[in-house]
């Protein structure tokens, strides 16, 4: 059933200066609720559970492969997203989005789920087999924007995802010795994050439909699942159209570009 579409909401420039600040930016109702639930139905359907019977959800995680039915390639393709994208990436410089890839779905589970480290998504170098080894720089090649969906709503006891708010400003200056080859996941994991752990944690919590809009190197991780009901999110990247720049003509920098500069003042 087609959904009606909802007038494109400009992001305030209070939110771009808050996504320069802290690294994140939510957006509330990003995409119609009806999406969130025809595309829960399919990945219910995908985990071999019962939704009606909680006996079957017997593992803490279970990670679903890549989504591109029309549910969720309608959600990613919003008018909100792509003026969002627009004002956070730069006009023409991302990719829309056509599949959300992979869906970590929690389950409520007293069992460590085994993936609750801090990191941050890293871009390039994925042909590599150990995943460690894939790497980020301070461009961020081939990432524009680390972006979390909601498709079912997520208080704080639903394994939200946990942000450390202004973490990518640290990164930035992490990564900016390294130059364009950049560090691997194992070299910014090797303190375990520590020059971030002071930082104000922030929860992404929200209703179904709410997307948050990040930075690259937002430092984040995942939890354990403390509440009654499964949660449902994507974690997709926005691919950029053009390379990331520090050095533009005029002046041009996105706001993902910018607290980039920022840091490095």
């Amino acid at each position: 059933m087609p959904h009606t579409a909802e007038p494109a909401r400009a992001l305030t420039d209070a939110q771009i200066e808050q996504f320069i600040r802290d690294g994140y930016v939510k957006i509330e109702r990003a995409f119609p609720r009806e999406l969130t639930d025809q595309g829960r139905d399919i990945l219910w359907r995908d985990t071999g559970c019962d939704p009606d019977n909680p006996k079957t959800w017997t593992r803490p995680v279970i990670r679903l492969g890549q989504y591109g039915q029309q549910p969720f390639a309608m959600a990613a393709n919003t008018p909100i997203l792509h003026h969002a994208f627009d004002q956070l990436a730069g006009k023409d410089r991302w990719q829309p989005r056509m599949s959300l890839g992979t869906f970590p779905v929690r389950f409520p589970s007293p069992e460590d789920p085994g993936d609750a480290g801090w990191h941050i998504d890293v871009s390039f170098g994925t042909e590599h087999p150990d995943f460690m080894e894939w790497r980020a720089n301070v461009t961020s090649k081939d990432r524009a924007l680390l972006m979390l969906f909601l498709f079912s709503d997520v208080g704080q006891e639903d394994a939200p995802t946990r942000i450390r708010a202004g973490s990518h400003l640290d990164i930035a200056r992490i990564l900016a010795p390294a130059g364009e080859n950049g560090l691997t996941l194992r070299e910014l994991a090797a303190n375990g994050f520590a020059e971030t752990a002071e930082l104000p944690e922030v929860l992404a919590t929200g209703d179904a439909g709410t997307v948050y809009l990040c930075h690259p190197f937002l430092v984040h991780a995942a939890q354990p699942h403390r509440g009654t009901r499964p949660r449902f999110m994507a974690q997709p990247p926005l691919l950029p159209a053009v390379p990331l720049s520090l050095d533009r003509h005029h002046d041009d920098y996105s706001p993902v570009e910018q607290a980039i500069r920022l840091a490095l003042t």
